[in-house]
């Protein structure tokens, strides 16, 4: 078996058997090429998945060290652990070369989160004078009320719109859908894009029902949406590390903080397991550190 007909039959197994969205999918393609490139540069031909040992994985492992960081080389070591077991599942291979390997150890890392002040500076920055001001201000609130992934954002619909029932449908990982609430305050702003700038564009066919349009009538980008919260970071003068991704954190830890349920979080944010959701009970823990420090007398 060759290597690039293993990461086909990858692909597809991630695809159709486990259900995996297309963005996850070339992350593990992107990973496992970094290996496949390795291979090529030794020009050794007995390096196929079937046969490749521990040896040459520490080797990879170790290359790739000088120029990633830990939790990055934890990612991939993690990837190629889920490809070399897929290799067992099909009967390709007996054993998995990356058992034996120990992924770096990494200390927990908190999710970078804006207050509700820091969101109101980089919507003030957005310049309402152009159409995809509105479009632009609608799409913050949007990541900010209902705490989506950017991937959500994007392929949400018109159709997905129940604004009279307080809901919004959301296919998330896996093709997974859900119901999430959305308030009166971010349906103002998506109605006011709708009805003041969508509804005067000349939309192509294939984005008839996509809510959120770029200039020529067809749907964003990730990239997009990354490079108009990066335009706006500078523009507010707020400077700090944000992504689409950001606002879904603050989303979470905003409502944990002000009292919501653990449970109803992660149903509203989609995780499959309580625990990933659970990172934001330490940042509470964080949060109400900063409250002690700030306010009780002896602490002055």
């Amino acid at each position: 078996m060759t290597w690039k007909t293993a990461l086909s039959d990858y692909k597809n197994y991630l695809k159709i058997e486990r259900g995996l969205s297309e963005n996850t999918i070339n992350n593990y393609e992107f990973d496992l090429n970094r290996l496949i490139k390795y291979v090529q540069l030794r020009n050794d031909n007995q390096l196929s998945p079937k046969t490749i040992d521990k040896d040459h994985i520490q080797e990879f492992i170790y290359e790739i060290s000088k120029s990633l960081k830990p939790r990055s080389q934890a990612r991939i070591i993690s990837g190629l652990r889920s490809f070399f077991d897929y290799l067992i599942f099909e009967d390709i291979r007996t054993t998995n070369p990356t058992d034996l390997i120990e992924s770096p150890k990494l200390g927990q890392k908190f999710p970078d989160t804006l207050s509700t002040a820091e969101i109101d500076q980089l919507i003030s920055a957005i310049d309402l004078s152009k159409p995809q001001g509105e479009r632009n201000r609608a799409i913050l609130e949007t990541l900010y009320g209902c705490g989506l992934r950017v991937s959500e954002l994007i392929n949400l619909k018109l159709s997905d719109l129940f604004f009279e029932e307080g809901f919004i449908k959301v296919q998330g990982k896996g093709n997974k859908e859900r119901l999430i609430p959305i308030g009166p305050h971010t349906q103002k702003y998506i109605n006011l894009y709708i009805h003041e700038i969508r509804s005067h564009m000349a939309i192509d066919y294939s984005a008839s029902d996509i809510l959120f349009l770029n200039r020529r009538g067809k749907q964003l980008t990730r990239a997009m949406i990354f490079t108009i919260i990066k335009q706006l970071n500078s523009a507010s003068g707020l400077n700090k590390k944000v992504s689409p991704h950001t606002f879904r954190h603050s989303f979470a830890t905003h409502l944990l903080e002000n009292g919501a349920d653990l449970r109803a979080i992660q149903m509203m944010l989609g995780h499959e397991s309580i625990t990933t959701t659970e990172i934001y009970t330490h940042m509470d823990r964080r949060h109400l550190t900063k409250i002690l420090n700030t306010f009780h007398p002896r602490t002055k």
